[in-house]
């Protein structure tokens, strides 16, 4: 009897022969010498930065009034004179130790806020009805007041760089843990956690991106605030750091030398956001996928 017959079809696999991989042709395209340069992302912020230099150095020289906008070179020059002379890093050193205790003092407080507002539902309206209030307040406003308070000196540039570090982190941080899935919520009430134990362990890995959100973005207001802080200590006594730099050369007429001042306040805030925050966010979020 045949298979046929049986009712049974008898499937012959078909046999290939393995290809030669020379008759496959390119499976993967090499890269050329520019495309390998463009996947750089450090080159090619680079070029934009020197596109931006070429455009500053072609604009100075059209205008051709050094009082009113220097060229790039008088402007490094100045700053070349400024830093060897020692008046700049001083001034520098000024403004980031008043830098740091502010921004510190303001992510302490904003971190104390958003773990009241997230464990209680008091703690949730106050954080609430506080941002709702606060956050549209500019904290150059509260200067008159930090004045009257703390009078001339560091205690009033603390006050206004708090403010305008805390509401920017807390409102992140509070939309980070708002974020945070109720199936990781329920891992941690079901491994017992609570408190600031269930904050730590379950709500700031998850909310991280967020959080390092507004820690950039504290960190970009509080040195707006300083520098614009300073100008107004600069007028009242007559010292300061980097705010007074850039008033006191105003008044001097010596406009290089300003601009060596902005291009100084540029070159510090690219270090912070393109080094401190890129290294966190690399051994962070990054690190644990959360980001591409």
């Amino acid at each position: 009897m045949s298979d046929t017959e049986s009712g049974f079809v008898r499937q012959i696999e078909p046999q290939h022969a393995p290809a030669d991989p020379a008759t496959l042709g390119v499976v993967e395209k090499p890269l050329s010498a520019f495309e390998k340069v463009y996947s750089v992302g450090a080159l090619r912020k680079s070029f934009l930065i020197l596109l931006l230099i070429v455009a500053w150095q072609i604009g100075a020289g059209i205008v051709h009034n050094s009082l009113l906008f220097p060229t790039f070179s008088a402007t490094v020059h100045a700053f070349t004179e400024s830093v060897l002379s020692g008046v700049l890093p001083e001034r520098i050193w000024v403004s980031l130790q008043v830098l740091v205790m502010g921004y510190g003092l303001g992510v302490i407080v904003a971190a104390i806020l958003t773990a009241f507002g997230v464990t209680t539902r008091l703690g949730a309206d106050l954080l609430e009805t506080l941002t709702a209030m606060f956050n549209p307040l500019p904290a150059i406003a509260l200067l008159p007041i930090a004045l009257i308070w703390f009078g001339l000196g560091e205690g009033s540039l603390i006050f206004v760089l708090v403010h305008s570090v805390v509401w920017a982190v807390t409102l992140n941080t509070q939309s980070g843990f708002l974020a945070v899935s109720p199936t990781l919520r329920m891992v941690g009430k079901n491994c017992g956690l609570t408190g600031f134990p269930y904050i730590f362990k379950i709500l700031i890995p998850a909310a991280f991106p967020n959080i390092l959100t507004g820690l950039k973005i504290g960190w970009a207001f509080a040195w707006r605030t300083l520098i614009a802080s300073e100008l107004v200590f600069g007028v009242s006594s007559g010292s300061g750091g980097l705010g007074w730099y850039i008033y006191e050369s105003k008044n001097l007429l010596e406009i290089p030398r300003m601009f060596a001042g902005l291009l100084t306040i540029i070159i510090i805030g690219l270090v912070v956001e393109n080094l401190i925050f890129r290294i966190i966010e690399t051994h962070t979020v990054r690190k644990w996928g959360m980001q591409a």
